[in-house]
């Protein structure tokens, strides 16, 4: 695939893209920490082939995007305290990074599918780019703000799975298995872990930029600097569904019905089999879904 890149001021973004170009744009949008090579291509090709113009793109702080540094780095958890340094960049400059991208493809508006964090970062769009979004689809999603994280997030999920990332080598080979057993992890318990898959993807995200837990506290401290939007999900008039698997180690499978009653219309579901990533078997499900949901777009004047 090819790498381009797009311009937020001083900052460069990474995207490729799937599909031909003039098909529905759709936007996918990583979560914390994580590269867009964790959009699998397949899941990429699948929405592709359903008529999609796919991009994907390098939250700021991640992959081939621009990095950034702390003046105090500590670990991440730390971002959701206070007393936690102020990142040097906000949740509003994440989002305006997707804007830019889709400058950069020249399209006026388009489908986001957000993940995780990413899914935080459409409905932000949705609030302050509100004529850039035609729907949205949020997977492992949650309520944001410090009182619904308290409430919907699994603390001991991530207290595990970083147990379950430790004891590897400091080596290339020891930080490609760590992300292996992340994302091991992540998945669901109840489904095959496609232990090839993830590592084919471990390798490509190390070898484009190795694992820096300063970009994970930065991303998460995001949302400490500027506006709250969390308390501005009423505004969102966009077609919105949102997804949590039943699976899911880190958020609870209620959360994304309790977002989904503070947006009007939203609707939200639960899918069987799946954790906190998407396994294969999901795919066409989520791509049909993402289908449908891009048919409920209103007409604009």
């Amino acid at each position: 695939m090819t790498i381009h890149l797009a311009g937020n001021k001083d900052v460069r973004i990474a995207y490729e893209t799937f599909g031909a170009a003039g098909g529905e744009p759709l936007l996918l949008i990583m979560g914390l920490d994580f590269q867009m090579v964790w959009w699998p291509d397949g899941l990429c090709t699948m929405l592709a082939d359903r008529g999609f113009h796919v991009a994907r793109f390098d939250n700021r702080d991640a992959g081939l995007s621009t990095h950034f540094v702390s003046d105090e780095p500590r670990r991440p958890m730390s971002a959701l305290f206070r007393g936690a340094p102020d990142p040097p960049y906000s949740f509003a400059d994440m989002i305006d990074d997707g804007v830019a991208v889709m400058d950069a493809l020249e399209w006026d508006s388009a489908h986001l599918l957000g993940g995780s964090l990413g899914s935080a970062i459409a409905l932000g769009t949705a609030i302050l780019h509100p004529r850039r979004v035609r729907t949205i689809t949020g997977v492992y999603t949650m309520p944001w703000g410090k009182l619904d994280t308290l409430r919907y997030l699994r603390f001991g999920g991530i207290v595990s799975s970083m147990r379950a990332a430790r004891g590897q080598p400091d080596t290339d080979e020891g930080k490609v298995q760590t992300l292996v057993e992340i994302a091991r992890f992540m998945s669901s318990s109840k489904s095959p872990f496609d232990e090839d898959a993830a590592r084919e993807a471990a390798t490509i995200s190390h070898q484009r930029a190795p694992r820096d837990l300063g970009s994970t506290q930065r991303q998460m401290a995001a949302g400490r600097v500027g506006e709250d939007l969390s308390k501005r999900v009423g505004e969102i008039t966009v077609p919105t569904l949102l997804i949590n698997g039943a699976d899911d180690p880190f958020v609870r499978p209620g959360a994304a019905a309790a977002l989904a009653k503070r947006i009007p219309g939203a609707r939200s579901e639960i899918y069987p089999g799946m954790g906190h990533l998407i396994a294969e078997h999901l795919w066409p499900r989520l791509a049909d879904t993402i289908a449908a949901q891009a048919r409920l777009t209103p007409r604009r004047a």
